[in-house]
């Protein structure tokens, strides 16, 4: 049941969050935003509205944790996304779902099919 679903994507490279854009809108799923930056991230993620997060381990050489620790502090579902082995998951996230860059349509699919199948 992935019909209408609204995803906040967290991901610091404009073309990469516009190509998620485009998978999402394919899959059926709603864009909830696209957040550049762990700050706003945190900012979407207090607000609250949306379903589940795909969110990349590293923001302009920032690491995403606190985005990931309040996602899971609120139990909403997300799956890190991940450009290399230098993004080690800390230890409190090391049982989530995580997406390889180079993403494909069907590793998208997959991964938000499975936090979702956990719901």
């Amino acid at each position: 049941m992935t019909e209408g679903k609204s995803i906040l994507i967290v991901e610091d490279e404009a073309m990469i969050g516009m190509m998620l854009e485009d998978y999402l809108d394919a899959l059926g799923y709603r864009l909830h935003a696209v957040a550049a930056s762990v700050d706003e991230a945190c900012d979407h993620v207090r607000q609250g509205g949306f379903d589940a997060a795909l969110v990349d381990c590293n923001l302009h050489g920032e690491k995403s944790w606190p985005v990931a620790d309040l996602l899971a502090q609120q139990a909403i579902p997300f799956v890190f996304a991940t450009g290399g082995m230098a993004d080690d998951l800390p230890p409190t996230h090391a049982d989530r779902p995580t997406l390889a860059k180079p993403f494909t349509i069907g590793a998208v699919e997959r991964a938000l099919g499975k936090i979702f199948a956990t719901q």
